[in-house]
């Protein structure tokens, strides 16, 4: 039997073979149980980043994992040039959650927004209607691919990889500077509820609301980026409702992934049926995409949340992470700004001087896993299932780690 190899051995290989387009810990993780991670030496780690917030039900959730398994024993993939059970099924679940008519499935969050670029340029290509133009936001985060980056409303990430013409970036919950750029060019515009990536901020009162009655008026389509704020994850079902009804703030199509899968590859666009032929035969299309292992893994997530009552206990443990970092924020002052964000979709903000960055490896030493989100935002967004007990234990070890910078700064 082959020994197994220690942290140290594992990262010179990791830095010899691995790209280097990441920026990783040097920690190399094992195992997982709950809101709990372990590297190859069992030390562990609260997981206030649940794979950037993917895992919603938390690590080997024994649902999940047997879903998972008996499926893997049945059927893994099928093309789509047949349909499959789980596929339809998963459509069906996913229709009737959001109140829209039609899914089209891939593997990831950037793949769903691609999706949505071309769905919505497309859409008015095939109604002979010239525009192609889509408003996006300053600070958002839509993905990689070049359509996806280009709707990116960060700098930074789209440095040096050319331009896709037709995207104009307007300031985050300025209804004005929308308004102003809403020309008779303007096919759509993407938004997420709460930009996640650019530090937990949540859409101003109204904001939202008023973006559909401008599209509504220049026959402009409204898309939501649900990637992050879907699936329960700011205290609702996703981050267009406001109230329990599908009434107010309806998106003519919204892009999943990340918590959808539970920690399993899948994303999903979903649509009105107005939008249901704007991608006919041949225009689009994912070898992996709506395979019956990723479906099944969605349709547990959905019927875990839902059996275990999981939004709710959301909206009350995100009010109660909320508390203890506006605490942690008004007892370091020298430190941090405030906190923001919905549900456990949260950031603590630090003051102006301080690099998120810079403090995460601090934090992994102390044992718990944080995002960055923006430049000052230490961004959390913990397992769905996480207890209170383990975001008290979190907090308490930020607010350690950080009381010893304000200490430093005094």
């Amino acid at each position: 039997m082959q020994q197994k190899k220690t942290s140290a051995e594992l990262l010179a290989i990791a830095k010899k073979h691995l790209y280097s387009n990441y920026k990783p810990a040097p920690i190399v993780l094992a195992r997982g149980q709950g809101s709990s991670l372990f590297d190859v030496e069992g030390r562990r780690f609260l997981d206030f980043a649940a794979g950037v917030a993917v895992c919603s039900l938390g690590h080997a959730h024994p649902k999940l994992a047997s879903a998972i398994a008996e499926q893997a024993g049945r059927l893994m993939h099928a093309s789509n040039y047949f349909f499959n059970e789980e596929n339809i099924l998963l459509a069906d679940e996913l229709c009737e959650r959001t109140g829209l008519s039609r899914a089209l499935f891939c593997n990831s969050g950037t793949e769903a927004n691609e999706a949505m670029f071309k769905l919505v340029r497309r859409h008015f290509y095939a109604k002979g209607d010239k525009r192609s133009r889509i408003i996006a936001f300053h600070n958002s985060f839509h993905g990689r691919t070049m359509g996806a980056l280009a709707m990116t409303g960060t700098p930074k990430y789209r440095e040096g990889f050319g331009r896709i013409e037709g995207i104009t970036h307007v300031t985050y919950g300025d209804l004005d500077a929308v308004a102003a750029e809403m020309k008779d060019d303007v096919a759509a515009v993407i938004v997420e509820a709460v930009q996640g990536e650019g530090g937990a901020i949540p859409a101003p009162p109204g904001f939202l609301e008023g973006l559909r009655a401008l599209c509504n008026h220049h026959g402009a389509l409204l898309v939501f980026d649900e990637v992050q704020t879907g699936m329960g994850r700011l205290g609702r079902w996703f981050g267009y409702q406001r109230s329990e009804s599908f009434a107010g703030v309806r998106p003519d199509a919204i892009s999943l992934a990340k918590g959808l899968g539970g920690g399993f590859p899948i994303g999903a666009m979903l649509t009105t049926e107005e939008l249901a032929a704007a991608l006919p035969p041949g225009t689009h299309g994912s070898t992996f995409g709506g395979n019956p292992l990723a479906c099944v893994a969605a349709r547990t997530v959905l019927r875990v949340i839902e059996e275990e009552n999981i939004v709710a206990a959301v909206k009350r443990k995100g009010q109660l992470l909320s508390t203890m970092l506006a605490e942690v924020a008004r007892d370091l002052p020298t430190v941090c700004e405030g906190e923001r964000g919905e549900g456990l979709l949260r950031a603590l903000i630090l003051k102006q001087g301080f690099v998120a960055r810079d403090i995460l490896p601090k934090l992994v030493e102390a044992g718990v896993l944080v995002l960055a989100g923006g430049e000052r935002g230490l961004r959390m967004a913990p397992p769905l299932i996480v207890t209170e007990a383990e975001l008290e234990e979190g907090v308490t070890i930020v607010r350690n780690v950080l009381a010893t910078l304000a200490a430093r700064s005094t």
